[in-house]
């Protein structure tokens, strides 16, 4: 299978996408034209409406990528994977450019001018994130909205909870059944290979199966809480048995304290995640569109079950109970998509001490361009003599930098000689 086209028809309402040979069809025979490069969309120039299949978009939400997945629920082949992409978040840029600028402001108020202190009596609306945070919200729901403008869409699924941390914390809620039913312990086990670093807690063995293991044994009154569970590798597991980890780590005092002092900390960064996707999960929600919710331990349960590879693109295919029968194919390209930003709106350039030194231009475009939209030049003599097809950065005066994967650094060209490919929109796209 290959990533289908998105079509559109006459009046820009959405018709089900369609096959890549069939969308060079339609442009050859001029009934189409090209109105979206990334992802790509073609329009048709005489044709209103047409039949169309359900088709969800489904969500894998990540802390740095989201894997979307188009899937059309066909009469015949049941539930196909028709489009997929995986969108690259920049919140570590963020939270690293709002820490920098902190540390400006520390550094300028503290060190250099007294302030007298005041009573900090600001408050946050409420469901505020921090912009790290609600920058992947963002981004996520603009994707969405995008998509339901580009394909007949009418449901929507999410991954709503990386771990359900109740459960885990309390397992005596429901006895065992986490471990003992249907996901056979999907959910713990999913959640301990990201607290443990995805290794061995006894011998730092990596790329091995991993076995959960209990920290106090239950025959010497270990509980089944996650707080008590651990990873080990077969050997070691078998080596451990039921002896206390104090006897089996006597000779490793180090080993033995780093343990029991990781074992009480919660995952870090489960909570963020988690209060991510309800803001996400809300949002969804203003749609009107039915939206099917399931935990990160179900989505890795209909993954194994069916075979297919670690993706975030094909964990988004396995979503919830809709995930439990789809097809897709695991070598089937999905368009990659990062997420850069529209610029900032700082004017001034500052020194290491945050003191400006230099002020940017009020303009952002020029001569119809502006700093990251896709071009192709065609340039008919001098060094750079040929068709370029690359990111324009803009200056004030009629000399562009233009940057191509084939030149290891950019070149300057005259404006006249670009053709914009596709208009700038915060992202870099990539196969």
């Amino acid at each position: 299978m290959m990533q289908r086209v998105l079509v559109l028809d006459r009046l820009k309402q959405p018709l089900m996408p369609c096959h890549p040979a069939r969308a060079r069809e339609l442009l050859r025979e001029g009934k189409a034209a090209v109105f979206r490069r990334f992802p790509f969309t073609l329009i048709l120039k005489e044709r209103e409406g047409g039949i169309t299949q359900a088709t969800g978009v489904k969500l894998d939400p990540g802390s740095k990528k989201t894997g979307v997945a188009l899937v059309a629920a066909f009469q015949r082949r049941g539930n196909v994977v028709i489009w997929a992409a995986e969108l690259e978040h920049r919140g570590a840029t963020i939270r690293k450019l709002l820490e920098q600028r902190l540390g400006h402001r520390r550094h300028r108020r503290g060190n250099l001018r007294y302030r007298a202190p005041r009573f900090d009596n600001r408050s946050r609306r409420e469901g505020w994130l921090a912009p790290s945070l609600q920058h992947r919200v963002d981004t996520t729901l603009s994707w969405t909205k995008k998509l339901m403008r580009l394909a007949p869409v009418t449901a929507l699924s999410m991954e709503l909870v990386k771990f359900d941390m109740q459960q885990m914390q309390n397992p005596e809620i429901s006895g065992v059944e986490y471990q003992q039913g249907a996901l056979q312990g999907y959910e713990v086990k999913e959640y301990l290979l990201e607290k443990w670093g995805r290794e061995c807690a006894y011998c730092d063995a990596e790329n091995v199966p991993l076995e959960v293991d209990h920290i106090q044994p239950k025959s010497k009154g270990g509980s089944n809480r996650v707080s008590n569970l651990t990873l080990a590798c077969h050997d070691c597991n078998q080596r451990k048995g039921n002896l206390p980890i104090a006897t089996f780590l006597a000779q490793q005092p180090e080993r033995l304290r780093r343990i029991q002092v990781r074992a009480k900390a919660p995952l870090r960064d489960a909570a963020a995640v988690n209060s991510t996707r309800w803001a996400l999960f809300q949002r969804l929600k203003a749609t009107n569109l039915p939206v099917e919710v399931a935990s990160g331990g179900r989505t890795k349960w209909n993954r194994s079950r069916q075979q297919y590879p670690k993706a975030h693109w094909i964990d988004a295919a396995c979503v919830g109970v809709s995930g439990e029968a789809v097809t897709c194919d695991p070598e089937q390209v999905p368009l990659q998509m990062k997420a850069m930003g529209h610029g900032e709106r700082q004017r001034a350039r500052l020194s290491a001490h945050g003191f400006p030194v230099g002020h940017k231009a009020v303009s952002k475009s020029a001569y119809g361009f502006q700093t990251g939209d896709m071009v192709k030049a065609h340039i008919p003599k001098g060094k750079f003599q040929g068709v370029h097809c690359g990111r324009v950065a803009i200056r004030s005066r009629p000399s562009f930098a233009l940057s191509t994967p084939k030149k290891a650094k950019p070149f300057d060209v005259h404006p006249k000689y670009l053709t914009i490919v596709h208009r700038s929109d915060g992202y870099v796209y990539n196969t």
